[in-house]
């Protein structure tokens, strides 16, 4: 089993991935959990959960679900993450 990771790598990783993916698309919180520790993911979902909604709060990234965007205090279930300004055309794929 690997060690802990830190929430500044985990908020790195999220802001990595979805820059990397670009405006107007989004990633599954589980690609950021996975990049991190591919062997043993699972356990970093809540985590990475965590970091998405306290980057939520700070207007860095976008929750969504079913294609629109949310409040971090929403989030259950199955999530995606974008960037602010490209939930709107994110919305409009879904």
């Amino acid at each position: 089993m690997a060690g802990p990771v830190n929430r500044a790598a985990i908020g790195d990783a999220i802001l990595s991935a979805v820059s990397a993916r670009g405006a107007g698309k989004s990633i599954c919180p589980s690609e950021v959990a996975k990049a991190l520790r591919p062997e043993d993911w699972r356990p970093l979902m809540h985590a990475v959960r965590q970091e998405a909604a306290e980057l939520s709060r700070q207007g860095r990234v976008v929750i969504l679900r079913k294609g629109k965007p949310i409040p971090p205090e929403a989030m259950h279930g199955v999530i995606r993450l974008t960037l602010p300004g490209a939930a709107a055309a994110e919305g409009e794929t879904a």
